[in-house]
């Protein structure tokens, strides 16, 4: 990719870091001004939105970088590094938050202003809900990590901003100030509980976990939609590097092939391969048909098969002229 700046991944992660920034600067504010932890608790979780999105931004730019001599398979690991980092960063997060939340029990710290916070969350959440869902319907059509751990975050802005939005109201209604870091301390919770989510996603990457089953699946019927010009594959192997699937396997074609011909096989596979499922770098590992009674090249079954297809081809093409 020549122009970095036309790619939806960092398109995506600019409007991501505008957008917490935005929501991060409101709510600081706000929180100071009315004391309420809740909203202030909001405003932490919009600071590391930041943060993250700053990450992802420069790891995706990294992450597109084309292979080279030091980094043969790509570099698309820097999205999952950025993945496990958020992960720690936002359970540090939550761990103080429910710390700042029981001090402000034990002290009974009261708040002020609640309609203004009220306002500002009701703000921020529709904001929220917008930007996570433009993130994830990016992150699913260029299938990155970095974009789905983004998307995370503000997801979890919703429905931490309604939680906190139900309990500003609540207050006001109802004189409960407690209720203010008993909301805080649930939010963060939620936070924890996620952040272990991401880091296991993060984990599998980086342990070389195969692809899903329902992936290896689609690459077993696209080999097996030539397996009559085939003998069989083995050893189908995946893993996922970022946004980059990297997938090998060995195939066995007919050993009076010539190399050319093995390797037009090959790469009609992998380009078959590569139109079925984004992001992919497929290799192939050739390996004769080793049967004993072979009848030669001619009564090979699937060169039968290859010349009947050949000959069908050339009269449509024929037929064209």
């Amino acid at each position: 990719m020549t122009d970095k700046t036309k790619s939806p991944k960092i398109a995506a992660a600019s409007l991501s870091i505008f957008t917490a920034t935005s929501l991060a600067v409101l709510k600081l504010l706000t929180g100071l001004f009315t004391g309420s932890l809740a909203v202030l608790t909001s405003a932490i979780d919009s600071l590391l939105d930041i943060l993250m999105s700053g990450i992802n931004l420069m790891a995706i730019r990294h992450a597109e970088q084309p292979a080279d001599e030091e980094h043969p398979y790509g570099h698309g690991k820097f999205e999952t590094l950025a993945t496990i980092f958020q992960a720690f960063v936002i359970a540090a997060s939550g761990v103080w938050i429910i710390y700042e939340a029981i001090q402000r029990i034990i002290e009974a710290s009261p708040i002020k202003q609640t309609g203004i916070g009220i306002a500002v969350m009701s703000v921020s959440t529709v904001a929220s809900f917008m930007i996570s869902r433009h993130l994830l319907k990016v992150a699913k059509e260029t299938d990155s990590s970095a974009l789905e751990a983004d998307s995370l975050h503000f997801s979890m802005d919703v429905y931490t901003n309604l939680a906190l939005l139900t309990g500003l109201i609540l207050i006001t209604l109802f004189d409960l100030p407690w209720l203010d870091p008993v909301m805080s301390i649930l939010v963060a919770i939620y936070i924890l509980f996620e952040s272990l989510r991401l880091l296991r996603q993060g984990m599998r990457d980086i342990l070389d976990e195969q692809l899903p089953e329902t992936i290896r699946h689609e690459i077993e019927e696209l080999i097996n939609d030539h397996k009559d010009e085939l003998f069989d594959f083995h050893n189908l192997r995946t893993r996922r590097a970022g946004s980059q699937k990297l997938i090998d396997f060995h195939l066995t074609v007919c050993k009076h092939l010539s190399v050319e011909e093995a390797h037009d096989v090959t790469e009609y596979i992998e380009k078959k391969i590569g139109e079925k499922i984004t992001g992919t770098d497929v290799t192939i590992h050739v390996e004769p048909c080793r049967r004993h009674d072979c009848p030669g090249r001619e009564m090979c079954p699937s060169q039968t098969i290859r010349h009947a297809k050949n000959e069908q081809k050339a009269r449509l093409d024929d037929s064209t002229i």
